[in-house]
């Protein structure tokens, strides 16, 4: 029998979930506008009163772990209606021609290979692929700017990459900034690209290239997310231990045949992942022995063969 101080304890509890600066009844995938609702590029002083900042600021002083019961129970309550979302998106987009890039969010605008990544991301879109990514900077945000240029010439994706180059990294003053001005002067409502950030790591802004973007409080939950859902394939561009994690956890699900196929694990870059982090060749080593089985592995240079590999992969799984 519910008491009068049960409901006392439950009004208290309406109380704060009213209260917390994000919407637990969340039940669409955010955009850049939304998720950056409050900040004007031309003024860089907002950045720090935009929804995104002040749900992240409410976050660290509520704890990285949740200090309360309430706050735990809000915080699962949005990444459910995240989750809610996700659904509906991929009711109008076919998983199978979902593919996935992994990489260092350090890396640099001005780099060679952030530049490499933005261009294959291009021509994967054109090819009638979606891209996903971790949804944050780096080559995350590589992804998602090809992405949004598919379709135009390589001109103009050209100088989207040097409008780019005034902030290199997203530690930079300006970074979201040339982001946005890049969004007004190449609009598109064409192609439609995934992130999958998380305010765990909220220190990285989140790309607004994305056209969809599935933000959660749980960092666990976003990566598990990230992998099931490229079901298309993963491309690992060279990064650091979050790539390593990746690697191993998809490997796992791929292994087991989690979801009933085994998909593509292509390493782009076979210098650093053969010599430098050498998980290609350790892969290759434990499947030899039977320690893993069912793994797609390819490590090319070649983004040529990047492609290749993932559309005789749709082939293959359209008629299964």
């Amino acid at each position: 029998m519910i008491q009068n101080s049960d409901f006392n304890e439950i009004n208290s509890l309406i109380a704060y979930l009213r209260r917390v600066p994000y919407d637990i009844t969340q039940k669409e995938l955010y955009t850049a506008s939304t998720l950056y609702k409050g900040y004007n590029p031309q003024e860089p002083d907002s950045l720090s009163t935009c929804y995104d900042t002040v749900v992240y600021q409410h976050f660290l002083s509520t704890g990285k772990i949740a200090k309360t019961v309430e706050e735990s129970l809000a915080r699962t309550l949005h990444d459910h209606g995240m989750h809610t979302a996700l659904r509906e998106f991929f009711k109008d987009h076919d998983p199978r021609c979902c593919i996935g890039i992994m990489g260092g969010h350090a890396l640099l605008r001005t780099d060679s290979q952030f530049h490499a990544i933005a261009k294959l991301s291009k021509k994967l879109t054109e090819l009638n692929f979606y891209m996903l990514s971790g949804g944050g900077p780096g080559a995350m945000e590589a992804t998602h700017l090809g992405a949004w240029m598919a379709g135009r010439s390589m001109e103009e994706m050209e100088d989207a990459l040097r409008m780019l180059e005034v902030a290199p990294s997203f530690q930079d003053p300006g970074w979201l900034h040339s982001a946005f001005s890049v969004l007004e002067k190449y609009p598109q409502n064409q192609y439609v690209s995934l992130g999958i950030p998380t305010w765990l790591y909220g220190h990285e802004p989140s790309t607004p290239f994305a056209t969809h973007i599935c933000k959660f409080f749980e960092n666990s939950v976003r990566e598990d997310s990230i992998l099931t859902l490229a079901f298309g394939g993963i491309i690992y561009a060279p990064g650091s231990a979050g790539t390593v994690q990746e690697i191993f956890q998809e490997a796992v699900q791929n292994h087991y045949l989690s979801y009933g196929i085994s998909s593509p694990m292509v390493f782009l870059g076979s210098r650093f992942w053969t010599k430098i982090m050498p998980f290609y060749p350790l892969l290759k080593r434990l499947m030899r022995k039977g320690k893993f089985k069912n793994l797609r592995l390819t490590v090319t240079d070649d983004t040529v063969q990047v492609i290749k590999v993932l559309k005789e992969f749709r082939e293959e799984v359209m008629n299964i």
